[in-house]
């Protein structure tokens, strides 16, 4: 599998790319939102390769990428430092913060020689992904964000979250996915319309594996005041063309928040994808195609369904 060093961190990443008559075809970069992986963009990625060389990769402590670096890989760094200040961010220990995960975008498209690319990201990594238009806007053509908002801070709300989020990372026995239609009572609260059965495990065995810091760290750091304060602002001073794609029935970020982030900027389009949920891409393949075709302003063939 292939694998690259960011910032210290071995991170997993996939190309999908087709024969094309163009000479350079643009890249297009997936994002997967909190305790996700690639592997759920493998579809649409597909579906829109004929236009672009499509980069999939999983975020530092999900799927298949490291959630910190190996001791051998941390002093081979150090060593590596030419001056004290490159030694100081050698050793530094990465958190948890969206900001940072932006900076690791950075550096991923840095180590595979990327100036400017689309951006096609979901849920916790949408949020990752403003915070990156808006951080590097002359790396950005275009961006696609799908189930993404902005929220109001409520201590209490968010303190029962958090504590709820706690016991569901902390309890993740492996032997979980075994259980009979335990792949369908983990997703139910996220889907509106029903996936195929590979999808939902697929779903379920990325939750098990990723790395516990991530897990607990992230749902910290996109639930949090902070956050409820930061993102606004960040939508409002968004300079990057892009499509906000809402799932009607989403209960994780409903499709109003969506709308509100959308009305902060004249640089964002909404659009809302009846009877889906947080899963629009999964869950209705054919109209979010056709909706992530119409602003990119190409044609793709329409995808086999079932």
């Amino acid at each position: 599998m292939p694998y690259i060093n960011v910032r210290g961190v071995e991170h997993y990443y996939e190309w999908m790319k087709k024969p094309s008559s163009s000479l350079v075809k643009p890249v297009m970069v997936f994002i997967h939102g909190w305790a996700g992986s690639a592997r759920y963009w493998q579809n649409t990625a597909d579906a829109l390769s004929e236009q672009f060389n499509c980069l999939l990769y999983d975020l530092r402590g999900f799927g298949r990428s490291r959630g910190k670096p190996t001791i051998a890989q941390a002093s081979e760094a150090v060593a590596e430092s030419e001056s004290p200040q490159e030694e100081s961010e050698a050793i530094r220990e990465l958190t948890y913060e969206l900001e940072e995960y932006a900076d690791d975008l950075a550096a991923l498209l840095d180590g595979l020689h990327l100036q400017r690319v689309y951006i096609h990201a979901h849920s916790m990594g949408a949020s990752v992904a403003t915070l990156f238009f808006n951080r590097y806007p002359e790396r950005v053509e275009r961006g696609i964000l799908t189930c993404s908002g902005i929220f109001e801070y409520d201590e209490k709300s968010f303190s029962a979250f958090h504590k709820f989020g706690g016991y569901v990372v902390k309890f993740r026995p492996k032997w979980l996915s075994k259980i009979p239609f335990v792949d369908r009572m983990f997703m139910a609260r996220f889907l509106y319309s029903s996936i195929p059965h590979s999808e939902r495990q697929a779903f379920l065995q990325d939750f098990l594996e990723a790395d516990y810091d991530a897990a607990i760290g992230t749902i910290f750091t996109s639930v949090s005041k902070a956050q409820a304060e930061v993102m606004p602002q960040e939508f409002a001073k968004l300079t990057v063309p892009t499509l906000l794609v809402a799932g009607e029935y989403d209960k994780i970020i409903p499709a109003e928040m969506g709308r509100q982030a959308a009305a902060l900027s004249d640089k964002v389009e909404f659009v809302m994808i009846p009877n889906t949920a947080h899963f629009p891409m999964l869950e209705d393949v054919p109209t979010y195609l056709q909706r992530v075709q119409e602003f990119l302003q190409i044609n793709t063939p329409k995808p086999q369904v079932g």
